[in-house]
């Protein structure tokens, strides 16, 4: 990899991680079901479809799908928080909250990828 994908997935890591937390910010709830998480990862996922069919239809060059997959979005999903949120309600005893977060966000997530790809499709 070159110089410029390294940049690239930096600078787009930088712009992801701040969006994630104005996400943090604007929806902080404190204890119960992790919105903010859930929200962030669904968000993710229907720009992950978008993205990757609008840079699959353009035939765009690899530093923009460095920067806006690996980078932005990378920066902007929370797979890693998810995981430990839905083990520490585990651990709290909240087996029916861990259950519908994990069902919601993986459900929430793929069809979210999915509405992106089939936009973009739809659009050409």
């Amino acid at each position: 990899m070159t110089a410029m994908y390294w940049l690239a997935v930096a600078l787009g890591g930088a712009v992801g991680a701040m969006g994630r937390a104005g996400i943090a910010v604007a929806l902080s709830t404190g204890a119960g079901f992790p919105w903010q998480t859930f929200v962030a990862n669904v968000i993710g996922s229907v720009a992950i479809g978008l993205i990757w069919a609008a840079l699959e239809r353009v035939d765009a060059p690899p530093l923009w799908g460095a920067f806006l997959i690996t980078g932005v979005l990378g920066g902007f999903t929370t797979f890693s928080a998810f995981s430990l949120e839905t083990l520490l309600l585990f651990e709290q005893g909240a087996w029916q909250t861990a259950i519908w977060y994990v069902a919601l966000s993986v459900l929430g997530c793929v069809v979210g990828a999915g509405l992106g790809v089939g936009l973009i499709r739809t659009l050409g």
